[in-house]
């Protein structure tokens, strides 16, 4: 269950707003850019302290299973919180180890003597978790008026949050023995298989105009001003994803299959569900949310590309111009410097407390900027452990929307800062909230952009560039959304052939993104690459989850509400400790409410509305 390893703590995924990936090393002169610093973690992979560590650990969660396990029931209140502490404790060594180990890898998955490495913290990791299972386990069998009781005690009453979600999993709980099996089969399991989705993505290689590149260079050339491009560069893609496509269906396939079996055995309703429980979001408020999108596709990725073709003068839009630059489009490269000097002005100007903290991580090394062989494709924030600092991975290639991805992930690592406060056990925020800092900083940022630019095109330009972007965070996440669903409900039938799997991306597709495009059988592999798909199933619906959020978050800010910036502190340095609800009353929002999306789908139609009117 996922609130007995702590260790794995998900990364905030990368943004995939396009099929686009790191430019080539060349790029920006990637070799100039700053790496980071691994070194709050351990200072190499044979530090001493990461041995230390990971033996005290495995010596704390004997002696903790030797003290605990049996007696939950037995302990006072003031006892049980004394054992949630020492827990947390054992937890964090797991967790800095684990951590260490996962930045490596995203870092050079390439690298056979990392992957090897990350392979064996896995596997310690979870033999050491196993003596830690118990826990929350028997954490669950405690009887809820026992429980009660014993949270009248104020030392056990500040656990209260971590107790709740633990609690959550009451009704799909296994047995003892069960779990245990469950979880030491992890690592040759799910774990083994998004492995092995990894290599094969970082080994692949594509051919694109007589040079030899990796998949994330040869997707980045689908946002290149040149059409003819952009088409030899979507094919070429294609043609690699094509020929490894089977590979790709089994890992889906298998992945599905696991997914399956585990929500049987746990009782989950449907496949989504479990994902909803570990977001503290009710079944019904996601499904309110993707019954918005998919109502509004019409009046905004029908409508916006509809512009789009008639602006780049074709008739019909293929895969590769989804993202292509609008004509007039200037294809500036912005310096590393530049970027930085943006989004510091940008936060600076909404709070100078969030100023300060994204100088922290613009003046240290704790951001890993330029593409490099191996690398992982995207973006993400590591929140790692609190007595460290969180991570940021970046493939930078000078566009605009890497300036926007920079503004995104930092907004993680300052929610991940300021949430750090809670403790490891409690300072992770559910997917549906972990978007909304990243998200808000983004706007932040390009109001700041819009707000200095005078130019009546470029502000047109930008505004379109920003729909773009709002289009790829909703509408295409809540497509991805629906295609897991359907693959996940047909897998329950049986293995879906490579080409069922491609019928239903293709259907998905055409379905968000409307009349418009037409979509060249190439294009029906390119579910393939998507890692969200194979690390975090249904993790998609969250960026959607977030934007509309933050949408209508932004309006409340933007019409003045009294103290806001100090609310929106507050509730990013709530860390995991309150609900959806809590967060936003504060700001008079409620996510349960039916007319609740509309207000943050809205802004991107009205969005729309303008460039209509240019």
């Amino acid at each position: 269950m996922e609130h007995t390893a702590h260790f794995s703590r998900s990364l905030s995924l990368p943004l995939m707003a396009a099929e686009a990936g790191p430019a080539s090393s060349s790029d920006q002169g990637g070799a100039h850019l700053p790496r980071w610093d691994l070194s709050a973690l351990y200072a190499g992979m044979d530090d001493p302290r990461l041995e230390a560590d990971l033996a005290s650990a495995a010596q704390d969660a004997k002696e903790f299973a030797k003290a605990y396990q049996g007696r939950l029931s037995d302990l006072s209140g003031a006892e049980l919180a004394q054992a949630i502490t020492r827990f947390e404790g054992i937890e964090e060594k797991l967790g800095r180890a684990g951590s260490y180990a996962s930045l490596l890898f995203a870092a050079d998955s390439s690298d056979s003597s990392i992957s090897r490495f990350s392979q064996s913290i896995n596997e310690r990791l979870t033999d050491i978790s196993a003596d830690l299972l118990f826990f929350g386990l028997e954490l669950n069998r405690l009887e809820e008026a026992d429980l009660q009781a014993k949270l009248d005690d104020p030392a056990l009453a500040r656990w209260q949050p971590y107790l709740r979600d633990v609690r959550m999993y009451r009704p799909h709980q296994l047995g003892d023995d069960v779990e245990k099996v469950l979880l030491e089969k992890s690592v040759t399991g799910a774990q083994a298989w998004c492995r092995l989705f990894d290599e094969t993505i970082a080994a692949l290689r594509v051919t694109v105009d007589g040079q030899t590149m990796p998949v994330g260079d040869a997707l980045n050339r689908l946002s290149d001003t040149d059409r003819s491009v952009r088409e030899r560069a979507g094919k070429a893609v294609g043609a690699v994803f094509e020929g490894n496509v089977r590979l790709f269906a089994l890992i889906t396939n298998t992945l599905a299959k696991d997914k399956s079996i585990s929500d049987g055995l746990r009782h989950f309703a449907r496949p989504t569900s479990s994902r909803n429980l570990s977001n503290m979001v009710e079944d019904g408020v996601v499904d309110a949310l993707v019954s918005a999108v998919r109502t509004d596709y019409p009046r905004l990725s029908h409508r916006y590309y509809s512009l789009k073709a008639k602006w780049m003068g074709l008739d019909k839009l293929e895969h590769w111009d989804r993202n292509a630059p609008l004509p007039g489009c200037e294809d500036r490269k912005i310096p590393w410097t530049e970027a930085k000097d943006i989004v510091q002005k940008a936060y600076d100007g909404f709070d100078p407390r969030m100023g300060k903290v994204i100088t922290t991580f613009l003046t240290n090394p704790w951001i890993d900027v330029p593409p490099a062989p191996g690398k992982s494709p995207g973006a993400f924030a590591h929140p790692t452990v609190p007595s460290a600092h969180p991570y940021i991975l970046l493939n930078y290639h000078g566009r605009i929307r890497d300036v926007m991805t920079l503004a995104h992930e930092l907004g993680h690592g300052v929610h991940q800062v300021l949430a750090a406060r809670q403790g490891y056990l409690m300072s992770d925020t559910p997917l549906t909230l972990a978007e909304t800092a990243s998200v808000f900083g983004e706007m932040l940022t390009f109001q700041s952009l819009l707000d200095g630019e005078k130019d009546p095109v470029r502000r047109k330009l930008l505004l379109a560039g920003k729909v773009e972007d709002m289009l790829n965070t909703v509408v295409r996440q809540i497509a991805f959304y629906e295609f897991e669903t359907r693959v996940h409900d047909e897998r329950k039938k049986g293995e879906l052939l490579p080409e069922r799997i491609g019928e239903i991306w293709r259907a998905v597709q055409t379905e968000s993104l409307g009349p418009a495009f037409n979509f060249t059988p190439e294009y029906d592999v390119f579910w393939a690459y998507i890692p969200h798909f194979i690390h975090s199933p249904f993790y998609v619906y969250a960026y959607a989850f977030g934007d509309c959020l933050v949408n209508a978050l932004y309006k409340v800010f933007s019409e003045g509400a009294p103290g806001f910036q100090d609310k929106y502190i507050a509730m990013l340095e709530a860390g995991g400790t309150l609900r959806h609800k809590e967060l936003l009353a504060p700001f008079g929002l409620d996510a349960s409410d039916p007319g609740f999306w509309r207000k943050g789908l809205d802004v991107i139609s009205g969005f729309i509305d303008q460039l209509e009117q240019d």
